[in-house]
């Protein structure tokens, strides 16, 4: 267990740079040039350069039969610049997005690598805008994964997530009014952040008055496709005397996977998740100063709030009503840079990057107020997820 009070360890795991490509729909750019984009920048930021780099960790890995969902592997990339890994890895079938960023902490504590590029690449809205270069995957028979929604028209995500949001509704009284609070706090700080999609406030009576997805989420509660890359670096304890940054301490991650088919699962992974954050640590949610929590979808947000134990399950939708908890001058600000709701569907990745720029001070005009020193960043809905705590000691 680690303590509040205990020192930089060289059994401890940093993220040093952080970097994020342009950030866009339907862009002409191609996805390994945005990739090398955000590498560029989170060198920069961490003050080290590519030679110094041994590892590398992203999720899914090339994904050949969706290639806008997952473009470039960790395999081309490290072919393409050159990396001199000793360590590295890209596959789907880990805890959901962060759970690379989770996986190079481990490597890092254990040696197998000193400095180690996390990222993940998205360009699903230039893929639909190209599907002679993209083409979307077609199949032939029904078989696994697909087996569980493909029969019943289920196809989209948002079908998925409703069925765990309707639950909330019909048990527990989850309303719309207090659903839409996570996406108006989503467009209201994405309004400070210059690289989101939509920088427009949402009002309560545009989300209402959307058309329905899926009951009970409108079409305010879905993200929605986009064009970019975000790269985290994590580094050894005992390298972090070779960057110039600020050192963000990964204090504890959890992660879990469950029922991969989303059948009739009772709750989410993320309850399993984030009472296991919590046991690796001396931290309590009332330490953490802001939550950077996944929104694919708005109540995956709302879910991770209940998980994390700031309110008690089934209370997510009284904890958020009204808004002024989890707004960015709140208790708890949620998703300052406007989650994917509001800045865009960065798939997991922009919630460890925006914690890092709140525990350093570098939000400019969302910034938390109180110098924050505790973040915690998930990714994850349905049957995955992984949380990180990060803390600036």
């Amino acid at each position: 267990m680690v303590s509040q009070a205990e020192q930089k360890s060289v059994n401890d795991a940093f993220i040093t740079g952080i970097g994020q490509s342009e950030i866009g729909m339907k862009l002409e750019r191609l996805p390994m040039s945005l990739t090398v984009d955000a590498i560029k920048e989170a060198l920069n930021d961490a003050g080290l350069t590519l030679e110094q780099i041994d590892g590398v960790s992203t999720y899914p890995g090339r994904s050949a039969g969706m290639l806008g969902f997952s473009p470039i592997g960790a395999d081309e990339l490290i072919d393409a610049l050159g990396i001199k890994a000793k360590w590295y890895a890209g596959g789907g079938e880990i805890t959901s997005q962060l759970g690379a960023v989770a996986a190079a902490a481990d490597a890092v504590r254990l040696g197998h690598a000193r400095h180690v590029i996390c990222y993940r690449t998205v360009y699903e809205a230039a893929a639909l805008a190209r599907p002679d270069e993209y083409p979307m995957p077609r199949r032939d028979r029904i078989d696994s994964y697909s087996q569980w929604f493909q029969p019943f028209g289920a196809t989209s995500a948002a079908c998925w997530t409703a069925q765990y949001a309707m639950r909330h509704v019909k048990k527990y009284g989850l309303t719309r009014e207090q659903l839409a609070q996570i996406a108006i706090t989503g467009r209201a700080n994405a309004v400070h952040n210059p690289k989101a999609l939509v920088r427009k406030p949402l009002s309560m009576d545009e989300y209402l008055s959307a058309r329905m997805i899926s009951s009970p989420l409108c079409l305010f509660d879905c993200d929605r496709y986009t064009d970019a890359s975000t790269v985290i670096i994590v580094s050894a304890g005992e390298a972090t005397d070779e960057v110039s940054c600020t050192p963000v301490r990964i204090a504890a991650q959890a992660g879990s996977v469950d029922r991969l088919s989303w059948d009739q699962a009772e709750w989410m992974a993320c309850y399993q998740t984030g009472a296991d954050l919590w046991k690796k640590t001396d931290y309590q949610p009332k330490d953490v100063d802001t939550v950077q929590l996944y929104d694919g979808f708005s109540f995956q947000a709302l879910a991770w709030i209940e998980s994390l134990g700031f309110c008690e399950r089934g209370e997510g939708g009284q904890f958020i009503e009204g808004g002024q908890r989890i707004a960015l001058n709140g208790e708890l600000p949620l998703n300052t840079f406007g989650g994917q709701i509001g800045a865009g569907r960065l798939h997991g990745f922009g919630f460890a990057h925006e914690s890092v720029v709140q525990l350093r001070g570098q939000g400019g005009d969302r910034q938390i107020k109180n110098n924050p020193k505790v973040a915690v960043a998930t990714s994850g809905g349905g049957p995955l997820a992984t949380a990180l705590l990060l803390a600036v000691d």
